[in-house]
C-alpha cells in the first residue's frame, strides 16, 4: 500500500481507510443506540460490513487501477533500453568476512561516479538514482542514502550475504548493473 513520493495508489488508499473509519464509525453508533436515530436499525449492522468492504478495498483496488509497482532488485525486465551507468558501489561496511554481534548491522557504501536521488522518476540518467538493499536475496530496503542500519533479529547464526545495487531513478537496473557484494557472519544470542 506504501508507495514513493505519494503517489496515486497510495492516495486512494488513504481516502479508502478514511472512508472505512468513518462508515464504520457511523455504524456503530447506530448499533450502539448512539447517533443517526433517522437509520433503520438493521442499518448499522450493514454499515459496520460496508466499512470492512471499504478497509479491504483499500488494498486491493489501488493495486488494480494501478499495477505498476517497483522491480524486484533481481528484475532484468524494463521498458524501454537501460541508461548505462559508469558509477561503481562498494561496501565499507561491513567488511569482507566482519563477525557481527547484536541484532543490527550498520551498512556502510561508497558510491563514485553516481548521485543519490530522493524520488522515484521515469526520467532517467545515468548518474542518478537510489540503492536497494538485499539479504540473503530477500529486498531489505529501497534507501535514498549510503549509511543505513540493517535489522537481524530474525537472521540465524552463521554467514550471510548482503548485495547493494544501485538503480536508475525508476527503481529498474542499469545496463550493466552496478552492484557490490559482502559476506559477513552473524553471532548466536
Amino acid at each position: 500500500m506504501l508507495a514513493h513520493a505519494g503517489a496515486v495508489d497510495e492516495s486512494l488508499s488513504v481516502a479508502l481507510l478514511f472512508g472505512a473509519l468513518w462508515v464504520g464509525w457511523a455504524g456503530w453508533s447506530r448499533v450502539r443506540g448512539k447517533a443517526f436515530p433517522a437509520l433503520p436499525a438493521w442499518a448499522g449492522p450493514a454499515l459496520i460490513v460496508a466499512a470492512g468492504a471499504l478497509a479491504v478495498s483499500a488494498a486491493v483496488v489501488p493495486r488494480a487501477l494501478f499495477p505498476a509497482s517497483p522491480p524486484s532488485p533481481n528484475s532484468t525486465a524494463a521498458s524501454g533500453p537501460r541508461p548505462a551507468s559508469t558509477a561503481s558501489l562498494s561496501f565499507a561496511e561491513p567488511a569482507v568476512g566482519q563477525r557481527v554481534s547484536g541484532d543490527e548491522v550498520e551498512v556502510v557504501l561508497e558510491l563514485e561516479g553516481g548521485r543519490i536521488v530522493g524520488e522515484t522518476s521515469a526520467d532517467l540518467a545515468p548518474d542518478t538514482g537510489h540503492v536497494h538493499l538485499v539479504l540473503d536475496g530477500d529486498l531489505v530496503s529501497m534507501t535514498y542514502g549510503l549509511v543505513q542500519v540493517v535489522d537481524l533479529r530474525d537472521v540465524s547464526p552463521g554467514s550471510h550475504t548482503l548485495q547493494a545495487e544501485y538503480v536508475a531513478a525508476d527503481h529498474a537496473p542499469f545496463d550493466p548493473r552496478v552492484t557490490a557484494v559482502v559476506r559477513f557472519e552473524t553471532e548466536g544470542p
